[in-house]
């Protein structure tokens, strides 16, 4: 299946004025931008436009302010980037409506850009009010949504807007479904998951909808435990999700539970900690005072030979606390075996993006998502608004 949706490659754009929602919502401290990685992404599209005589506004969200201006969400730091990677001058402008955006936009150059404050400083931005899309479209000829970070969100900006002028895709979102389109269409086998992180109650969507399609599913992270604890092995203080035992036994026991790959050994220590004592502890056998901080040296071989045999793997969520170095090998190791396998590897967003990237990987994986929400909802099988509301192609 190739992707159905209008992208801006098919359009003419010389002298348009385009609304194009990007997703600028970067880490920043105390004003500076910590990881550029987001507006990087949006470039191809924005130059592309640039570049065909289109007249352009970036918009974005940044954190949460609450529908209220906050000097600490200003895109201010975002203006400053872009115009050093894009080469020109991107204004910010003071609002993201109003007069004085629709005089701007209006007096724009071809091939010229502009950035709107953060839209998130309005209240009706989240609540999808149509006559602050209204107000977002003023003076507009087309809309392009490139935030594939927000496309599982219903706003004005992505959602509203899209229904009052002529919507297309960017390359990013264009991409984005490409890669995880392939997981779920037509991946090539063997495919397997690699789930982590916390609460098995974050993950139950998508692993009813990966669990029938994939070969292998490895479990780790802080939800391994509940699935130990399943087939009645001692976790010792491990994080326990008591509200989710039924529903993975029940899995452990369907026809398909021959798929799922839980861990033979984990570390354990005493406190969530990077000065404590860390040892290696069977699964099954964790310490009553201990707790499971990661992925142990034995799993972290048998999920790392699984996966670098694989030909599509898709990976979501740590193996362990990889924030302290001494719960990061399991995730390390993961990501070392992604970026070996010779098939098709996707790095689900969140913090398994932010982990390929600790560890210096992010550039040897077929592709690392910019939307951890997003790329989770698309898994789970869900319609993503923002990419319903484009035109079809």
């Amino acid at each position: 299946m190739g992707f159905a949706k209008k992208t801006v490659a098919g359009t003419e754009w010389q002298g348009k004025a385009a609304l194009v929602r990007c997703d600028y919502n970067v880490p920043l401290q105390e004003g500076r931008i910590t990881d550029d990685r987001r507006i990087e992404a949006s470039l191809p599209t924005v130059r592309y436009l640039l570049e065909h005589g289109a007249r352009v506004a970036l918009c974005s969200h940044l954190g949460r302010p609450k529908g209220k201006r906050a000097e600490e969400f200003s895109l201010a730091p975002v203006a400053v980037r872009l115009s050093e990677l894009l080469g020109q001058p991107v204004p910010l402008l003071p609002d993201c409506v109003g007069p004085e955006v629709t005089h701007a936009v209006a007096e724009l150059e071809p091939g010229r850009a502009v950035l709107l404050e953060n839209v998130r400083f309005h209240p009706e931005e989240e609540a999808n009010d149509p006559a602050f899309a209204r107000e977002l479209a003023q003076g507009f000829d087309a809309f392009v949504n490139d935030a594939f970070g927000s496309a599982h969100r219903a706003h004005a900006s992505t959602v509203g807007v899209a229904a009052l002028l002529p919507a297309y895709a960017g390359f990013l979102i264009e991409k984005e479904l490409e890669f995880l389109g392939k997981l779920l269409d037509n991946p090539e086998r063997p495919f397997v998951a690699v789930l982590g992180g916390a609460k098995v109650a974050d993950k139950v969507a998508v692993i009813e909808n990966l669990l029938p399609r994939v070969d292998s599913l490895l479990i780790g992270g802080g939800m391994m435990f509940t699935f130990l604890k399943a087939q009645g092995f001692e976790i010792g203080r491990s994080l326990l999700a008591e509200g989710s035992l039924d529903y993975c036994r029940g899995l452990l026991d369907s026809p398909l539970g021959s798929k799922l790959v839980l861990p033979l050994d984990c570390v354990v220590a005493s406190v969530v900690s990077d000065t404590t004592e860390s040892s290696i502890s069977l699964a099954s056998q964790v310490p009553p005072d201990m707790l499971g901080l990661d992925i142990g040296p034995r799993t972290a071989e048998r999920f790392s030979e699984i996966v670098r045999g694989a030909q599509t793997v898709v990976w979501n969520g740590p193996m362990g606390v990889f924030e302290i170095a001494q719960f990061a090998s399991g995730t390390r190791e993961v990501a070392e075996a992604m970026a070996e396998c010779h098939g098709t590897t996707v790095v689900g967003g969140g913090d398994s993006a932010a982990a390929i990237e600790q560890f210096g990987l992010a550039d040897k994986v077929s592709h690392v998502s910019t939307g951890g929400g997003a790329s989770l909802e698309f898994l789970e099988g869900q319609t993503l608004p923002g990419i319903a509301a484009l035109l079809d192609a």
